[in-house]
């Protein structure tokens, strides 16, 4: 084919056609109010958006420098209830949902996710979405078993992701008792006493014809296949038997829903959440049935439901001086989740729920369960995330998963 010179004539023509309609950039785009430029919204989707999950989504929502576009649930009502509010709160028509997370992670727009899925999901998803790009805002409890822990925060720091467990109770809850730790107040903190439970149990519930709307099987996904029952799959936030949060198949039960608050307070005001317990002594009484003593490196012992203790009861030596510290508290503005946004945006500091935190807190509800279902003491390695010599305890450590959801 005979080649076209372009001409200096014809270049001008064309430009002149493109140009004769102006090129608008919209306010929305630019900023204007309280409303940063798109450049410097942070754009997020969630997966799993009832209950905490909606909740968290409108957390987000209500950030100008947040920009939300998307949502997954395995529900359809859950999801269409997600993107009206979405919608309502933009007024468009813009947030795209889904049925399957991954189709979420797959969008190369997406810089952020926050999950609220059921526990047994909670890793499978946040370690995707660090090798998708995406910075995660992950509810508590953040692992189901102490194998999935060391898994997040490595995908996280390979990734080089913000991740951040989800517990506000833990600052805000127990903010009194850390500044009176962390100030030297009580001396040396010697022991904290935590009361939370049940244990999840197995779940015999008869099979339910499954809603048209909700797809059942992923919903399951790693866990052991059952029949569908309303009661198993309920968000309620009791543990009495009719929420998933009651089974062994999807959560630890009360030890690890309200554990991750209870145990985060106490590491916390105790300055102990950096690291792991090394022992968990279990204890049987003819009064108040069975309870823990667990011990750290540093002589510090955490008690889980001390006969004739309170929650959070501690003992100090006042006698023993402690230096006082300043204590660390959200970054950003807006709690918890403007902590999680400031982190995205930074990149150079970590949440004040780092997922190492978390999965530390998370690791001592773990233990102690492993220790009830024993009915013995165990000895921990935190280096090696192993009981040393143990292959009974050892295969606790985690659960089997349904093909082909594998970490």
């Amino acid at each position: 084919m005979k080649q076209r010179t372009t001409t200096r004539r014809d270049f001008l023509k064309t430009t002149g056609a493109l140009t004769a309609a102006p090129y608008i950039i919209t306010s929305a785009a630019l900023g204007r109010g309280d409303t940063p430029p798109a450049s410097d919204r942070i754009v997020m989707g969630g997966i799993g958006v009832g209950n905490m999950g909606s909740g968290d989504q409108q957390a987000f929502t209500g950030r100008a420098d947040v920009q939300y576009v998307a949502a997954c649930d395995v529900r359809k009502s859950a999801r269409e209830a997600a993107k009206h509010r979405v919608d309502e709160h933009y007024k468009n028509k813009d947030c795209k949902t889904y049925n399957d997370f991954r189709e979420l992670l797959a969008r190369p727009d997406i810089d952020a996710v926050h999950i609220a899925t059921p526990d047994h999901w909670h890793a499978i998803i946040a370690i995707d979405a660090c090798r998708q790009g995406k910075d995660v805002y992950c509810q508590k409890p953040e692992t189901r078993t102490l194998h999935e822990g060391p898994l997040m925060i490595a995908a996280a720091r390979r990734y080089a992701r913000v991740m951040s467990g989800g517990s506000q109770r833990v600052l805000e809850d127990y903010r009194e008792l850390v500044n009176k730790c962390w100030s030297g107040e009580l001396g040396k903190i010697k022991s904290i006493n935590v009361n939370v439970g049940p244990l999840s149990t197995l779940c015999n519930l008869p099979a339910e014809a499954a809603p048209p709307d909700m797809d059942w099987d992923m919903w399951l996904g790693p866990a052991p296949w059952a029949p569908y029952n309303g009661a198993r799959c309920s968000g309620s936030f009791s543990i009495d038997g009719k929420s998933w949060r009651s089974f062994v198949d999807y959560s630890g039960g009360g030890m690890t829903d309200w554990g991750a608050h209870h145990f985060g307070g106490a590491t916390f005001a105790a300055d102990v959440r950096e690291v792991q317990p090394v022992e968990v002594t279990y204890h049987e009484e003819k009064e108040g049935g069975p309870w823990l003593t667990y011990r750290y490196a540093n002589g510090f012992e955490l008690t889980h439901n001390k006969p004739k203790t309170e929650n959070m009861a501690v003992e100090g030596n006042v006698k023993e001086k402690k230096e006082p510290k300043a204590v660390p508290s959200y970054k950003g503005e807006g709690g918890i989740y403007g902590d999680f946004i400031y982190c995205v945006k930074n990149r150079s500091e970590k949440p004040f729920r780092d997922i190492e935190f978390a999965v530390n807190t998370v690791t001592v509800s773990h233990l102690g369960i492993v220790a009830y279902e024993l009915k013995r003491s165990l000895k921990w390695d935190p280096a090696k995330q192993q009981f040393p010599e143990d292959a009974e305890a050892n295969r606790m450590i985690d659960r089997a998963r349904r093909e082909p959801w594998q970490l």
